[in-house]
């Protein structure tokens, strides 16, 4: 990548994590972020636990940055989107994390639920690769180019 490629806005990675228990959409998602112009550091949990481990910086995730976005399937392992999602908007320290809501979920108590939680915003994930692809990016550019968002307090520590 060289800097004409980079979004100045972002002098550091962005810092994302992805909370999915889909092997499949996890590459789709790896691979989507390759492809894009956004220098990112991509994490990745499984399950709601260690979504809220890793967000509380409990072992073994101590020295890990705090996202500056969350990519949040609701159907995890453990404890499910809705209660991260929740924990999450409930704690000062993270409720500022913009929550991205990634299912395959069409239901619409699924999406009403999601904001009523606070989700910052709710993406149905396409089937196809291309269409993935695109969804990713355009998260990219919403989120990086267009969005002013907070400061990122846990990066530098």
């Amino acid at each position: 990548m060289n800097d004409s490629d980079t979004n100045h806005a972002y002098p550091r990675p962005v810092e994302i994590l992805l909370v999915e228990d889909s092997p499949a959409d996890i590459e789709l998602t790896r691979e989507a972020l390759l492809e894009s112009k956004l220098h990112n550091n991509l994490y990745v949990v499984t399950d709601g636990e260690a979504a809220m481990a890793f967000l509380r910086r409990e072992p073994p995730h101590e020295s890990v940055p705090r996202p500056d976005l969350i990519l949040l399937d609701l159907n995890l392992p453990n404890k499910n989107g809705r209660e991260v999602l929740a924990e999450i908007k409930c704690d000062p320290s993270l409720s500022m994390i913009p929550i991205v809501i990634m299912t395959v979920s069409r239901d619409e108590r699924d999406i009403l639920e999601s904001y009523r939680l606070h989700a910052n915003c709710y993406i149905r994930k396409p089937v196809r690769f291309r269409e993935f692809i695109e969804i990713v990016k355009s998260i990219e550019d919403f989120w990086f180019s267009i969005v002013t968002l907070p400061p990122n307090s846990g990066h530098s520590e």
